[in-house]
């Protein structure tokens, strides 16, 4: 099969720039590339992407707002095509070399890949990812987004977020442009997120995620889902809801997954 992938990402020069990159990269160890895509490819997906009304899920709460697609069977089969390849040997030796993260893969379900849109006025408070999959039991390592926005400005915001562990600084950002990979190593301080987007009618935020997983992980935490925390800006009364909202929800989802109740 044809890769999907510009050979460019995939060369050792590559692999060497972004391994520096991931190791000195701050606030945690991350690194992007532009370009991750062949670009007849990436046309096709940006021209195929399903509408916001096609997703599996829809957030509108307190700390989100955007929608969720996992259901591939329903998308154009590139996107199956996309999955595949983001899950192949190729791309997680791809990854391991750069990252030093041996043996990871991804899942084939709703906790594996999809897609990400938002339309005006979305945003994706900032949090840490749940660690370990609640139904496998395997170790949640690394996240890769590939950002499918042709013409992002500067003004719709929305760029990706990278904050410090006590959510006090934010450490780095990124546009979410076209073609454009970004990866991270997932703990329990690498605070991510997005703010509030402000688009014209018709366009809306893009992407789509791989989560990558390993069976065995050192210095392991107990479970936990998200965890959403406020903006330094966001004042006291949406720290407070949104404290304890995470905690009521992070007990609830430790009981259900001990006694063995499929999240």
């Amino acid at each position: 099969m044809e890769s999907i992938f510009n050979p460019e990402a995939l060369s050792d020069a590559t692999v060497e720039r972004l391994k520096t990159f991931f190791n000195q990269s701050t606030p945690y160890r991350h690194f992007y590339f532009d370009g991750i895509l062949k670009e007849d490819f990436a046309n096709y997906l940006y021209d195929k992407f399903p509408a916001p009304t096609d997703m599996t899920r829809t957030y509108n709460g307190l700390n989100e707002k955007k929608a969720e697609g996992t259901n591939f069977a329903t998308f154009d089969p590139a996107f199956q095509k996309l999955k595949d390849g983001l899950n192949s040997p190729e791309l997680r030796e791809w990854l391991s070399k750069i990252t030093g993260i041996k043996d990871v893969f991804s899942t084939d379900d709703a906790l594996g890949a999809g897609v990400h849109q938002g339309e005006n006025g979305s945003y994706l408070d900032i949090h840490i990812d749940f660690n370990i999959h609640p139904n496998l039991n395997v170790h949640r390592r690394l996240n890769l987004l590939v950002f499918l926005n042709k013409n992002w400005k500067e003004e719709y915001g929305g760029k990706f977020e990278l904050w410090n562990e006590d959510v006090s600084v934010l450490g780095n950002s990124y546009l979410p442009s076209w073609n454009r990979c970004v990866v991270f190593e997932t703990s329990e301080i690498s605070y991510h997120g997005y703010a509030t987007i402000h688009v014209p009618p018709g366009e809306t935020r893009k992407s789509f995620f791989t989560y990558y997983y390993t069976k065995e992980r050192e210095g392991l935490n107990k479970y936990h889902d998200t965890v959403f925390k406020a903006r330094p800006e966001e004042g006291l009364a949406k720290k407070i809801k949104t404290d304890v909202k995470e905690g009521l929800k992070n007990n609830i989802k430790r009981v259900l997954k001990k006694v063995g109740v499929k999240l």
